[in-house]
Formats: structure tokens, C-alpha cells, sequence
């Protein structure tokens, strides 16, 4: 692997630049008309609570499975049928997209962009949860030089291809990156395919985006 300083930061979508589902639970609520403090499940924040994210964490049901089940509780708790977890992600953000936005990924994006570090996205979702009119009303990402979005490449991670993706649209060697994830098995893909790569907690966000940043000798203002 080359000793060169990394010259892109590749940032998944969901979870690192957005903050998770569990965490904006208030804005979801408000956005249903629901009462506060009926989303009771915390995933990764409280995993006692959440029995539902145990069963996944212990390879039970897929990370899919478990949102798919989410999806449809939230559905009924505002009278609907809800059948892709799509439906839910744009009713809870689709008002406020900035309102998600982690400070901590505006801060170390336009940290890294002002430094001359190329940006890009590899999700596995970012339009088919999101929607395009999302992404379109978040200025932020118009920093960044290239979107992979499996949505539309059907190459999810942790496929290899996925990963070389990036390099192709960026005319950069994988180990020229940084790919952060908030996903282990991402992580390991990403590294399997030659790139460096940091696990992101999203439990504690701005030391998983100083830990990017100092790849590139610089620091979370």
C-alpha cells in the first residue's frame, strides 16, 4: 500500500452524513403527528430497549428485515400500510432535509473540501430511501465530485466492484481513499478492495470524522 497521503474522503450517506433514524425520533414524530416519546426503539443508542436490533446484531434478521419491520409499525401507528422503508424515510425527513444533516459531517466535509481533498458518496440507498428531490435540496453535496448510488448501479457494498467504482469516477487508486461507513462489513469490503478505511460510531460522530480527517493531516474545526 502506497505511504502517500490519501487525496479523497468517500463518505456512505445514511448514518455518517445523516444522522440515523434513532436519533431523530422527535423529528419523525413531529413530521407523523405523533406524541413525543412514542418511538420508544434506540437500536445502537440503547440496545436493552431494543430487542428487535439484538436479534439483528446476533445475525437473526438482516438489517433490511429489521427496518422493514419498523417501517410497518410506524405505518400503523399513523393509519397507513407501509411496504419499503422508502415511504418512511421520506414521510419522517422529506420536510427538512438539513435539519439531519450530522454538524459534525458538514464541519469535516467543507474542512476537507477547503483543503483541496476530493469528496465522493458510495451508498447503497441514497435515492431509493431518500429520493432524489432529497439530495437535490441538500447544497451540501454539490462539494462533492462524484455519487455512486447502488440505487441505480445495483452494486451494493460490500461488493469489490462497488468500491472500484469510486476510484473510476475519482481517476484515483483505492488506496488513495478514505472510506467511512458506519457499517463494519463496508469497512472490511473497503479495505479488501485497497482502501483506507474508519469504521464510523455513530454513537460518537465527531471522533470518527477527526479519525478521517488526520489521514489527511488535518483536524475537526
Amino acid at each position: 500500500m502506497s505511504e502517500a497521503k490519501p487525496k479523497a474522503l468517500v463518505l456512505d450517506f445514511g448514518g455518517v452524513v445523516t444522522r440515523t433514524l434513532f436519533e431523530t425520533h422527535a423529528l419523525t414524530e413531529q413530521a407523523l403527528g405523533l406524541k413525543p416519546g412514542t418511538l420508544g426503539w434506540c437500536g445502537p443508542f440503547d440496545p436493552a430497549s431494543d430487542a428487535l436490533w439484538r436479534a439483528m446484531q446476533a445475525d437473526e434478521i438482516s438489517e433490511r428485515d429489521y427496518w422493514k419491520t419498523r417501517t410497518r409499525e410506524v405505518g400503523r401507528l399513523v393509519g397507513e400500510d407501509w411496504q419499503d422503508m422508502a415511504t418512511f424515510v421520506q414521510r419522517a425527513r422529506g420536510a427538512e432535509p438539513q435539519a439531519v444533516i450530522r454538524p459534525e459531517a458538514e464541519r469535516a466535509i467543507r474542512t476537507a473540501h477547503e483543503a483541496g481533498v476530493k469528496l465522493a458518496i458510495l451508498s447503497n440507498e441514497l435515492d431509493l430511501f431518500y429520493g432524489k428531490s432529497f439530495r437535490e435540496r441538500l447544497p451540501l453535496l454539490s462539494l462533492f465530485e462524484a455519487i455512486i448510488d447502488a440505487t441505480y448501479t445495483k452494486v451494493l457494498k460490500p461488493d469489490r466492484h462497488a468500491y472500484a467504482m469510486v476510484g473510476e469516477a475519482l481517476r484515483l487508486p483505492s488506496e488513495a481513499c478514505v472510506f467511512v461507513d458506519d457499517q463494519k462489513r463496508n469497512v472490511d469490503g473497503a479495505i479488501a478492495a485497497g482502501m483506507l478505511a474508519v469504521h464510523f460510531d455513530v454513537a460518537r460522530p465527531a471522533q470518527s470524522y477527526a479519525e478521517a480527517l488526520g489521514h489527511f493531516g488535518l483536524t475537526l474545526s
